[in-house]
């Protein structure tokens, strides 16, 4: 009994250890497995990245293989990335670029550490600008040394970094009639959404002069207005979250901490529409002149009630109508999956 547990467990070690060694185990800043380098240019990059390295501690390692044995590239970056322990311990300042060649597929892969510099949306222009062209040339080394050297020289230089940024926000802005084109097709949303917010308001407004004149009774009239709080709150769905998308195209930015972290305003906010919902009503009886104030329970008029809102609960508002290094190794970083993808 004593001996079977014992040959299961080095079973289970030795599966446990396969696993771990899924991908690569890197020994060279530079590995060239899919043999697409000479060995000058081999140990050309190998120099330039362990200067790097040594300089600013950021870890910037290439890895070349014929094919990904069946799994996304996404998954065999993250995979390498993390049995390596690219880049350093509590630092995760690590930045793999691995090269497919037989899939044509290419990754940016990078740490925890590094991406708030090298965003997603860095790393893809990277790959769609200097790599692709290259590779499609099958110029391999032009397209890995030029994004090595790219790589380098925003982690290095905070000013061009914040160029490069500069130059990817010029790309991503609509022209005016790109604008246009998003105006029309956000008012698909925004007009009926209007037409829905204006209709129930309309209706709130009335349910309240009706509380308030004595034809609709104040308990039914609230549930009256719990219904048509719910139209008006979907029309301004249709409205706001268009008007919000449309502000952060044009670069308009809001406070998370003012819009998430208190609730103060959303409170204020409510009252000063229920106040303002009841000072329309109010104005609404002065106009008419004929009515008073007064408060029924229970009862509501029938006349009013079948004159004045539909089955669905809208007001007809106008009469009665209705409506609805060459020594390597990782120092023990981790990356979650930060970088960018492309293929050729």
């Amino acid at each position: 009994m004593g001996k079977t547990l014992v040959f299961c467990y080095l079973v289970l070690l030795s599966l446990f250890g396969f696993s771990q060694e899924k991908y690569p185990q890197l020994k060279q800043i530079v590995t060239d497995n899919a043999d697409i380098f000479t060995s000058e240019q081999l140990e050309d990059l190998r120099a330039k990245l362990t200067q790097f390295e040594t300089e600013t501690t950021n870890q910037l390692v290439i890895l070349s293989i014929n094919d990904l044995e069946g799994v996304t590239i996404e998954e065999y970056a993250n995979g390498v990335f993390n049995q390596n322990k690219l880049g350093q311990a509590g630092k995760d300042n690590g930045i793999l670029i691995l090269f497919s060649k037989n899939d044509r597929e290419v990754r940016i892969e990078v740490g925890y550490g590094l991406e708030p510099y090298i965003t997603d949306a860095v790393a893809s222009r990277i790959i769609r600008n200097t790599m692709i062209p290259k590779f499609k040339e099958e110029d391999y080394l032009g397209g890995l040394d030029g994004a090595s050297d790219q790589l380098i020289e925003l982690l290095k230089n905070p000013d061009a970094l914040a160029e490069f940024n500069k130059e990817m926000e010029a790309e991503n802005e609509l022209p005016w009639w790109g604008y246009a084109l998003l105006i029309v097709f956000l008012s698909f949303f925004m007009v009926p959404g209007g037409f829905v917010f204006y209709k129930g308001y309309s209706s709130l407004i009335e349910m309240f002069r009706g509380i308030m004149i004595g034809k609709l009774g104040l308990f039914p009239g609230v549930f009256m207005i719990f219904a048509g709080l719910m139209q008006v709150f979907f029309g301004l769905i249709f409205i706001g979250v268009p008007l919000f998308f449309l502000a952060t195209i044009v670069g308009i930015t809001f406070d998370e901490e003012v819009l998430f972290g208190s609730v103060g305003w959303v409170v204020y906010g409510i009252l000063g529409f229920f106040l303002l919902t009841i000072l329309l009503a109010i104005l609404k009886i002065r106009i008419k002149g004929k009515e008073d104030f007064k408060l029924s329970w229970f009862k509501s008029d029938k006349t009013y009630m079948s004159k004045t809102f539909s089955s669905s609960g809208t007001h007809s508002f106008g009469s009665s109508s209705g409506g609805s290094s060459s020594s390597f190794s990782g120092g023990g970083g981790s990356s979650g999956g930060g970088g960018a993808s492309g293929s050729w």
